[in-house]
This record gives structure tokens, sequence and C-alpha cells, in this order.
């Protein structure tokens, strides 16, 4: 189980600071967008294309990473006052019911969407570019798919986590910045 967990994480991690890098040529596209049209009087007509399909791949990608980290919002106020055993069996219970069933429709509707995309091979309506998107509409798919093995993963932090009564932690790879600032604070 915690060989599994492990390479759910690694497998996610791998994916999320990979799709990461899509930040960088998002900057570089809309940076080159604002300069020929306000500079040079010149828009293009693919650009925002381009940074919406780059946003959309990055926001799906790093859903599974996000997951890992135990980085997606939720109204803890209550849930972090509980022993560990009860919220680990909250979460399965909520896995079991919401989570699957929620991303296995993810995943199915998006394999319909997307092979019907790729059947015409579908472009972009927004702009008179034409810029074709059936292959981003395949990410929805692989987005889910990530989604579900790191669902399962959590799925084995939770029994763990009801065995033990401790969670067992993702690894440490980024740190807050509120976290550098108070380790500073008490270091000086």
């Amino acid at each position: 189980m915690v060989g599994f967990i492990r390479f759910a994480d690694k497998l996610s991690a791998w994916f999320g600071r990979t799709f990461a890098w899509l930040i960088i040529l998002m900057t570089f596209g809309v940076s080159y967008e604002v300069v020929v049209r306000y500079v040079f009087n010149a828009p293009t007509t693919w650009a925002l294309d381009v940074s919406f399909i780059m946003y959309g791949t990055l926001f799906m990608m790093g859903g599974a990473y996000t997951l890992s980290r135990g980085g997606h919002v939720r109204g803890d106020f209550i849930y972090r006052l509980w022993p560990v055993r009860v919220q680990a069996g909250v979460d399965l219970v909520l896995y079991i019911l919401f989570f699957f069933p929620g991303v296995t429709a993810l995943i199915l509707s998006g394999w319909k969407y997307s092979s019907r995309s790729w059947g015409y091979t579908e472009v972009s309506v927004n702009s008179p570019a034409g810029i074709p998107i059936f292959q981003f509409k395949t990410v929805i798919v692989a987005a889910g798919l990530l989604l579900f093995i790191q669902g399962i993963a959590q799925v084995c932090r939770c029994i763990l986590a009801m065995r033990t009564g401790a969670w067992m932690p993702a690894e440490a790879d980024v740190q807050e910045t509120e976290e550098l600032l108070l380790h500073q604070g008490d270091a000086a």
C-alpha cells in the first residue's frame, strides 16, 4: 500500500511539475500579444486561444498533483478538530461516495468528448486562426486518469491513517512563503 502511494505521488508530481512549465510559455505568449497589440497595433488572432488552451491544460494536469499534496480547498474548520482516525473515515466515505463517481464521469464523458473532437479534427471557433484543439481535449481524459490513480492512493492513505492514527505525509517539494517567513522569524 505504501509503495502504491509513493508511486502515485511521484507520478502526480512528475506531471504537475512538467505541466507547470506552461506558466512560462503562457507568460511569453501573453507578453507577445500585449506588445504586438499595444506597441505595434497589430493584434494576433491566435495568442488568446493558445493562452486559454495552455491555462486549461495546466489547470487540468495539476489536479492530481494538488490532490497528492493536500492542496485542494476544503472547509476544514470542524474537520481539523477531529481525531485522525475519524478524519480518515470521513475522507474514505467521501472518496467512495463523491470523488470516484465524479472522476469516473469525467473520464467517460471526456473520452466521448475527446473522441468526437478527434473524429472531425476540431478547431477553435473563437478566432479566425482556426487553432486545432482536438488534441487538447484528450487532456480531460489524461487528467481524469491521473486523478483516479491519485484517488486510489488517497484511499490507501485513509486506510493507513485509520490503522495507525497518523497521516502518511506526502513528499515535501514546495514550501509556502508563509512557512519560510515563519521559519526565518523563528531563527532570528
